[in-house]
C-alpha cells in the first residue's frame, strides 16, 4: 500500500472544500477534477474500494458543506440550501443503506450550481453574477438536471466507469 499517496489524495480532497471560502472557482473546479480520478489513485495505491467508497462520500459531503457556507453569503441561498437538503437525504439514506440508488433519486445538482454561479462570478464579476445567473436561470437549470441526472444514472445505477465507457462508446474496448 502507497501510504503517502493516499494521505495525500484524500488529504486534498478534505483541504479544497475549505478553499471554497476564497477561491471558489479555483478550488471548486480542482475538487471536481480530483474527485473524478481519485478512485483511479487510491484503489490502485492500495486503499480497498469499499473504504475509499466511505471516505470518497464522506469527502463529498464534507465539499457541500463548504457550498452551503460558502452560498449562505451570496444572492442564491434558497437555491444552494434547497439543492443541499435535497442531496443530505440522498447521503443519509446511503450511509444507511450503502445503496447508491438514493444518489439517483436526491441528486447533487449544489455542485454544478456552485460550479456555474463560481465560474460566472470569476469570469463576469461578482457584482454581475446574480443579474447574469437570473437572466439565464432557465437554460442553467435545464444544463445541470440534464448532466447530472445522466451523471447520476452512469455513476451510482449503472455503475460504469466513464473511462470504460467511453472506450466502449469509441470502439476501443
Amino acid at each position: 500500500m502507497d501510504e503517502l499517496i493516499i494521505v495525500v489524495v484524500v488529504g486534498l480532497k478534505f483541504l479544497l472544500p475549505v478553499l471554497y471560502l476564497r477561491r471558489p472557482f479555483e478550488a471548486g473546479w480542482g475538487n471536481l477534477l480530483l474527485d473524478s480520478i481519485d478512485g483511479d489513485i487510491l484503489v490502485p495505491a492500495g486503499l480497498p474500494d469499499e473504504r475509499y467508497q466511505l471516505i470518497d462520500k464522506a469527502a463529498d459531503y464534507w465539499a457541500y458543506v463548504f457550498m452551503l457556507i460558502w452560498g449562505w453569503r451570496t444572492p442564491i441561498r434558497r437555491e444552494v440550501a434547497a439543492t443541499f437538503a435535497l442531496r443530505t437525504i440522498g447521503q443519509a439514506l446511503f450511509f444507511i443503506t450503502r445503496d447508491e440508488i438514493y444518489f439517483f433519486y436526491f441528486p447533487n445538482l449544489l455542485e454544478p450550481l456552485f460550479l456555474v454561479y463560481a465560474t460566472i462570478g470569476r469570469f463576469r464579476g461578482w457584482d454581475k453574477a446574480y443579474e447574469i445567473y437570473r437572466r439565464h436561470a432557465v437554460a442553467i437549470w435545464i444544463g445541470i438536471l440534464l448532466y447530472k441526472f445522466q451523471d447520476e444514472y452512469i455513476t451510482h445505477v449503472a455503475n460504469v466507469d466513464r473511462t470504460t465507457l467511453v472506450k466502449q462508446m469509441l470502439g476501443r474496448d
